[in-house]
């Protein structure tokens, strides 16, 4: 509130600020961004990270009182300034709580075209998955598509011969029967109904590998080589072969 007093009607806040208005599964950043249009006559502003850009009429929304980069605009000016996992990680969560679709990034970007990182937000737009529950299972999903490998299917309902219900997993390829888990923080708190659910999944002849944080970060190369093993053992199509070969170079 006090940032909005230093600033002209015309003034929006944008990016990370405005991804925290928007309810993003965020934290509020240290310094207040805000967008301006072209013309207006501000240069610079104490405690204030500012950036011009005429932004279109349905571009701008209101958040808790505020003037904001709509939900669309916000995310594409987030994903536009990432790396592709952190852009697919950004549309993922977005998607997910149902603060954009699909299409309307679709539409942004090709309405957008001339703006610098749309290239990069199309390819992330391809690979985002709103049935995704956590940023850690995109990264966990990201990992092994950078690796080569097939895109898995994410949060699909798996059920036994008899149509009872098994699981949800976070990432599955059904051509191999393989199940891909990760192991947040609350698998502590669920540990007895996740071990039940995965001796499920094996009785019922599913292949089952779990990762956590550790696994990704330290030795994510490991974790890619891991899950194609198991899909060459499965299923050891001319694909994952050659894939497994351009990998180890």
């Amino acid at each position: 509130m006090a940032a909005m007093q230093r600033l002209p009607e015309t003034a929006v806040f944008s990016g990370s600020t405005a991804a925290w208005l928007h309810g993003f599964d965020t934290t509020l950043c240290a310094q207040i961004e805000i967008t301006i249009p072209k013309t207006a006559h501000i240069s610079r502003l104490a405690g204030l990270c500012v950036r011009r850009c005429d932004l279109r009429p349905a571009e701008v929304s209101m958040r808790r009182g505020f003037r904001v980069t709509s939900a669309v605009r916000t995310v594409a000016d987030l994903a536009r300034g990432q790396s592709m996992v952190e852009a697919v990680t950004t549309l993922d969560g977005a998607m997910h709580r149902g603060l954009v679709t699909v299409q309307q990034m679709q539409a942004w970007a090709e309405s957008h075209s001339g703006y610098r990182g749309v290239a990069g937000l199309r390819r992330a737009i391809d690979s985002a998955e709103p049935a995704t529950e956590s940023p850690m299972e995109t990264r966990l999903r990201m990992l092994l598509l950078l690796a080569g490998l097939p895109r898995p299917k994410v949060q699909v309902t798996l059920r036994d011969d008899s149509g009872m219900f098994l699981a949800r997993p976070d990432l599955y390829f059904p051509g191999h029967r393989l199940v891909i888990e990760y192991d947040g923080a609350v698998h502590r708190n669920s540990l007895v109904a996740d071990d039940r659910r995965q001796n499920r999944l094996i009785d019922a002849g599913y292949r089952v590998i779990r990762f956590t944080a550790a696994d990704l970060l330290d030795d994510p190369v490991e974790a890619a080589s891991l899950v194609r093993r198991a899909l060459c053992e499965a299923n050891p199509s001319p694909i994952i072969q050659r894939d497994e070969r351009a990998f180890s170079r």
